[in-house]
């Protein structure tokens, strides 16, 4: 039985926990460690300040996407395994429309942020992780970055128990639970990166008493499409937005007179998917009945579908929200959602 005070890791092993080589070096640095919670303590300070964020996103993206098989290619054989068990109660209670589902949204978190999205998933089902998943990515990418790197953080402290679980007695290993990084610790370093990224006028103003209507920054329509053939984004294609304004309050199922459909404007997807504005940028959109149509034929004239257009409600009391009407096309299906 080896002492605990001579618990030393190998840098190979230290990558297997986080990914990040830089995090790997600075951990070996500090080894032999006397007992797990020295690991820990040690683990979190580098992690959190002295990584910069291209070693956040190197560890991310030595993650697989929350409901792929882990293999290898994810990093090491040890670390796909871990991922693995990680993800096996999600597995479990995993149905085809669901894993359906994540697979969509864990696309669309991707395009948004740049990275995979990334949570602790030990012990979580596939509904919760996916209601998780829904509700951060409405988040600001560089809040979204610190709360990823909060998750790896914990990841991290899991398997570095595992690991000293295999150095140690079971009884040394039943010594510590993860516990989260402080409040004041992450309020730290997101003000850190806040600095960088937020201009000075927006960050002086932070403090000021928000006013009941904020000023918009993007139109209030907006969309994007996802190719999940290709599983990237559908560039060069040519999109229209109407507005409703025949005779009738709203148009009838299962058709209406095409000359109700006023243009509002039309655009194309760029190289990541997103329309150029479609509408001018106004406090408050006017309630009707809008309708964003997708030139599919033209982007792969050989589909299934010639063109796409998808029909949705503004109230009167929606009229200072956004919506973002994306489209995720498949050879033979699309879906939409209202997303932020």
């Amino acid at each position: 039985m080896k002492s605990l005070a001579r618990w030393s890791v190998e840098e190979e092993e230290l990558v297997a926990c986080c990914g990040s080589t830089k995090f790997a070096k600075q951990m070996t640095a500090l080894s032999p460690f006397s007992h797990l919670n020295h690991a820990v303590e040690a683990a979190r300070d580098i992690w959190f300040n002295k990584i910069d964020v291209c070693g956040w996103l190197e560890a991310f993206s030595a993650h697989p996407q929350i409901g792929q098989s882990p293999s290898s290619s994810h990093g090491s054989e040890t670390s796909a395994q871990w991922s693995k068990g990680e993800q096996s109660t999600a597995m479990k209670s995993a149905t085809s429309t669901t894993l359906q589902e994540l697979a969509e949204w864990n696309a669309q978190y991707k395009l948004k942020f740049g990275f995979v999205f990334l949570i602790c998933a030990s012990g979580r089902s596939t509904a919760e992780i996916l209601a998780e998943l829904k509700r951060r990515y409405s988040n600001r990418p560089v809040v979204e970055l610190e709360i990823a790197a909060q998750e790896q953080m914990k990841i991290t402290e899991l398997r570095l128990a595992k690991l000293f679980s295999a150095k140690s007695s079971p009884a040394a290993a039943t010594e510590y639970e993860p516990a989260s990084v402080t409040a004041k610790a992450n309020e730290d370093r997101l003000t850190m990166i806040n600095a960088h990224l937020i201009p000075a006028s927006e960050s002086e103003s932070s403090g000021e008493k928000k006013s009941q209507v904020p000023k918009r920054n993007r139109p209030p329509i907006t969309t994007h499409v996802l190719d999940m053939a290709r599983g990237g984004p559908g560039s060069g294609i040519d999109v229209q937005l109407d507005v409703w304004r025949g005779p009738e309050p709203r148009p009838s199922f299962p058709g209406s007179d095409p000359s109700g459909w006023t243009l509002v404007g039309s655009g194309k997807t760029d190289d990541d998917g997103r329309s150029n504005p479609l509408m001018n940028i106004v406090d408050a959109v006017s309630p009707g009945i809008y309708k964003i149509s997708f030139n599919t034929g033209k982007y792969n004239p050989s589909g299934f579908f010639p063109f796409v257009s998808i029909v949705f409600q503004i109230t009167e009391s929606q009229k200072f929200e956004h919506f973002h009407v994306p489209l995720l096309l498949a050879p033979f299906g699309f879906s939409t959602y209202r997303g932020s």
